[in-house]
């Protein structure tokens, strides 16, 4: 198949690093094989209807690197061709058809999607009906199957480091808990790193239920000790044992923070504060790591259509990029392992997890 004109997208929630990789994939493609490529303004939906496309050029993306979110525009909806009827959510297969139909109208040999499981199974759908996809890896939750780091992650576990710092020195000037809640639905993987990095005594995760009398004695023992304050960093996922999440409304997690604080403030009689980190996590400038790691996304993007490798994700794999079938990443997440190292290394510096006797 000869390759003359690539389009990329950016799907779901934002991420540090979305223009490195827009930048790195045109830069490539063009400096690399000559390609004409262009850009789809607001996700999935940018092809539906009238396709909206912008041609990106050498140029256009200049002084990118640096720059967070993504000068394309995204969606977060997740219901990319789904309807409801009746109660029962139905997908649409026109829809899928007529992004097929309009890429091919329009020429465009390939298609590039940065984003999470949600998006890489939409991905998946639009090339059983004949798209030709390619998956990049996309956020900053780190819970992707088939790929050892999305870019991202870094910039918000920096983001949430700096933020466990700054509440250490205020925490320890008034002898109170502070706690923190970081993203992560269904992984706690901001969450652990954060806690590891940022010296908690406590890391309450989706992956292990919490028993808050755990976290309680953790605080008594710390006082009792002469250290009267304590960092508490919970995942917006995390639940209590026999419990369930906490919404703010359907559909959308948060809450956990304010709810763990006034519990503990019960229990332990401190005053106890807590902080949700929200959307900060998600924007701003990526970090160095992230912004390497995106350029190397969009490189790996154009490797992995020069190859053919359509319906695949372009994955970090031992330092190593590859690929992997979008069907084996689709609406799967990568929790944390509760035995792995990680996690090991927490419980030997003392950090609880709310599941300790």
């Amino acid at each position: 198949m000869s390759i003359k004109k690539v389009a990329i997208l950016t799907s779901g929630g934002d991420a540090p690093g979305l223009n490195g990789v827009i930048r790195a994939f045109v830069k490539s493609a063009v400096i690399d094989h000559g390609w004409e490529v262009v850009g789809v303004e607001d996700g999935f939906e940018g092809m539906i209807g009238t396709p909206r496309l912008r041609p990106l050029r050498n140029s256009d993306v200049r002084g990118l690197l640096g720059r967070g979110g993504t000068i394309l525009g995204s969606t977060n909806r997740g219901n990319f061709g789904w309807h409801n009827v009746d109660g029962e959510m139905v997908r649409h297969d026109a829809v899928y058809q007529e992004f097929a139909h309009n890429a091919k109208a329009e020429g465009i040999d390939a298609v590039v999607v940065l984003g999470g499981d949600g998006s890489q199974s939409i991905a998946h759908d639009l090339y059983t009906f004949g798209a030709p996809m390619i998956g990049v890896p996309k956020t900053i939750d780190n819970d992707l199957v088939g790929t050892d780091q999305t870019f991202g992650f870094d910039t918000a576990l920096q983001v949430a480091t700096d933020a466990l710092d700054r509440l250490h020195t205020t925490a320890e000037s008034h002898d109170r808990v502070m706690v923190l809640e970081v993203m992560g639905r269904h992984a706690g993987w901001i969450a652990l790193a954060a806690g590891l990095a940022g010296g908690t005594e406590a890391i309450l995760i989706p992956e292990i239920p919490f028993d808050l009398d755990v976290v309680a004695r953790k605080i008594a023992d710390r006082d009792a000790a002469g250290a009267l304050f304590s960092i508490i960093v919970i995942a917006e996922g995390a639940m209590p044992k026999g419990g369930t999440a906490t919404y703010q409304r359907e559909g959308l997690l948060g809450g956990i923070g304010m709810q763990v604080a006034a519990e503990l403030g019960q229990r332990t009689g401190k005053d106890t504060r807590a902080v949700v980190l929200g959307h900060l996590q998600r924007g701003g400038s990526p970090t160095p790591i992230d912004r390497i790691l995106a350029s190397r996304y969009g490189v790996g993007a154009v490797w992995a259509i020069s190859q053919g490798r359509f319906g695949q994700l372009v994955a970090l794999q031992n330092d190593i990029l590859t690929t992997v079938p979008l069907l084996e990443c689709a609406n799967k997440i990568k929790p944390v392992p509760v035995e792995g190292q990680l996690v090991r290394t927490a419980r030997s510096l003392g950090i609880v997890f709310g599941d300790e006797q």
